[in-house]
């Protein structure tokens, strides 16, 4: 387990690898005593090499689809969720109760999958930023609302 940091237009993001995937990007401030366990930096490791290069490709709007090993820790249906939450396309959004019903759920679970999202142990990469409420308003985000515009004012940038 190894982590590096690297720096972006939504601030430093901490990106952590175990086992060969990439397993968490955290926001700033990092909370370090959050009982998760993060390793050593180590800015050479393949996994988190290639996760950087992407994401610099991301934010230089060059990548629109990321490839990279991912294991993020979480219940099944935060698994279900988060699987969901790539079908999400670049420059797209999706309501909390669309995603419920893609994964044949009813509208009452939409703040279980709001619950799902805002715990998403690697935004941006599984975007998170890309789930609006259902009258349009950017609600909640986990990395603070004025990054989530960031992110989608980026990619709605890219696409014109």
């Amino acid at each position: 387990m190894s982590w590096t940091v690297i720096d972006s237009p939504v601030g430093e993001l901490r990106l952590v690898e175990q086992g060969g995937a990439l397993t968490q990007i955290e926001f700033t401030p990092f909370r370090d005593h959050d009982g998760r366990p993060r390793g050593r930096r180590d800015d050479d490791q393949p996994v988190l090499v290639e996760a950087a290069r992407q994401l610099r490709a991301y934010f230089e709007r060059d990548l629109k689809e990321f490839d990279l090993p991912l294991a993020p820790v979480g219940t099944d249906f935060q698994q279900r969720v988060w699987k969901e939450l790539c079908e999400i396309g670049y420059g797209e959004t999706s309501s909390y109760g669309e995603l419920a019903h893609r994964l044949g759920k009813s509208n009452a679970a939409s703040r279980a999958v709001g619950l799902a999202n805002g715990r998403n142990p690697i935004p941006i990469v599984i975007p998170c930023h890309r789930v609006i409420g259902a009258n349009g308003t950017l609600t909640g985000y986990a990395g603070g609302v004025d990054r989530k515009q960031t992110l989608l004012e980026l990619e709605q940038d890219a696409l014109f």
